[in-house]
């Protein structure tokens, strides 16, 4: 069985990130259908994941539209899941060797795994055992042959032996979801050098052997929204990234072989998977149009950001369509539905939609959270820069820059903790440490502040 290729977005994910990879593994997954009844293969599967806590606007849209949320990825490293062989062959306790060999033969294996009554784990026999059986009985033969029917009579009559007289019951237990290099260090430490891999209830799920994990396999994934090893899931040097689609800046993400790159001028990355459902010409559901349609408006602004092109406002009317909403007033829902800003913990409120750069030798981190009540996100200004300046501190960070979109205003406010000489010669400001700086016009992190300080 081919494991699922996941679809993942970057790093303290956005309502874009998310719902991008929601909308391109469904079309992936049409996409596999349509290839499994052509070539008559059984179809691959596209899994979409998120590296973080959900945005309330994402929750809010997903629940309303009865699609479960993506479950948190927290690495991409290899597992012993991928190299395990599933639903190993099984033996009773009660059963003989003589059924033993037999299993062992026709399935061309070197283990079983011995079961209770209840079906539960009891431990392993293997073909060495049986063998070490048999050599054990022959060293009892004379060296002028005179108990040979004695030594005969004895294999004979063990061949009714029961398993469970040979079974080994100190085994490695390993967890499917354990990182595949700690798993061999153990693997290999282990006097039988074979493992099993139970489930919650006891089951033997699966059973790792040294040629198993001869070669290391390489996790596929499709990355959405981001195309930066910093922003990506932990491990990702070691998987195979089989796609990206993005609309920011080429970054250093690289690939074993060549891929499919879409890298597009838009507004947002579901803007682009809106357009290949066009291309690939699959219809969009209802529900999916939902989800594209909030991360296009979300992204965008409400499609006021400079970084909205046509191709957005094209694919919003349509989406809206398909949707049975307006577009704006739709928009508007999705913004407001963040809300408790009053309340929200501070971590979210920065943190939700932040991202690292390199700047030179240095790091900086830009945030970004957009609004409808600025005045009450500034009232807490006091908590949100002490934050800042602990993320400063604990990260290394050259500075921390918030924008404080008021996406009603069309405009951001500045809180800015660190080396505050960098933004201000950016921008032709100057950052103090109360009250921040007003930014008309400024609404898009990636075209208008971290372009310009990347560039500076």
């Amino acid at each position: 069985m081919t494991a699922p290729i996941v679809i993942v977005g970057h790093r303290n994910p956005d309502n874009d990130s998310i719902s991008a990879a929601v909308g391109y593994a469904y079309l992936k997954n049409e996409l596999a259908k349509r290839e499994a009844a052509r070539s008559g293969k059984a179809p691959a599967e596209y899994v979409p994941m998120r590296l973080g806590p959900m945005p309330p606007e994402t929750a809010w849209v997903l629940e309303g539209n009865g699609i479960a949320a993506p479950a948190i990825l927290s690495h991409i490293h290899a597992r012993v899941l991928d190299v395990m062989t599933p639903n190993p062959i099984s033996i009773p306790r009660t059963a003989t060797l003589l059924e033993a060999g037999r299993l062992l033969r026709k399935h061309n294996i070197r283990s079983l795994v011995v079961v209770n009554d209840d079906r539960t784990y009891h431990g392993l026999i293997t073909t060495r055992m049986i063998a070490e059986r048999y050599i054990s009985a022959t060293d009892a033969l004379e060296g002028d042959g005179s108990n040979s029917m004695a030594v005969a009579g004895d294999l004979i009559a063990s061949l009714g032996q029961k398993v469970d007289e040979m079974t080994e019951t100190d085994v490695l237990v390993l967890d499917k979801e354990g990182l595949l290099n700690e798993a061999v260090e153990d693997l290999m430490a282990s006097a039988l050098r074979e493992a099993v891999v139970l489930d919650d209830d006891g089951y033997c799920i699966g059973i790792v052997t040294r040629s198993d994990v001869a070669t290391r396999p390489r996790r596929k994934v499709i990355l959405v929204d981001h195309n930066e090893t910093r922003q990506a899931v932990r491990g990702i040097e070691e998987a195979d990234v089989v796609e990206i689609v993005d609309h920011h800046r080429i970054g250093d993400v690289s690939t074993v072989n060549p891929i499919q790159f879409l890298n597009l001028p838009v507004g947002s990355t579901a803007t682009i998977v809106a357009m290949e459902f066009e291309r690939h010409d699959v219809e969009i559901p209802k529900s999916i149009a939902a989800v594209l349609l909030s991360a296009v408006m979300t992204d965008t602004v409400i499609l006021k950001s400079p970084t909205a092109t046509s191709f957005d406002r094209e694919q919003a009317e349509r989406l809206a369509a398909l949707a049975g909403v307006e577009a704006t007033e739709f928009g508007l829902a999705v913004f407001k539905c963040r809300g408790g800003e009053d309340n929200l913990p501070v971590d979210k409120l920065v943190g939700a939609d932040s991202k690292e750069f390199q700047l030179g030798d240095s790091t900086v981190l830009i945030a970004q959270h957009e609004t409808v009540d600025l005045p009450a996100v500034m009232e807490r200004e006091d908590e949100i820069r002490a934050y800042m300046r602990q993320l400063k501190d604990d990260n290394g960070y050259e500075f921390v820059l918030f924008m404080v979109t008021d996406i009603m205003a069309e405009g951001s406010q500045f809180l800015c903790e660190g080396n505050r000489r960098i933004v201000d010669r950016v921008f032709n400001i100057k950052c103090t440490g109360v009250g921040g700086t007003w930014m008309p016009g400024i609404l898009s992190r990636k075209k208008q502040v971290a372009a310009r300080i990347l560039g500076s």
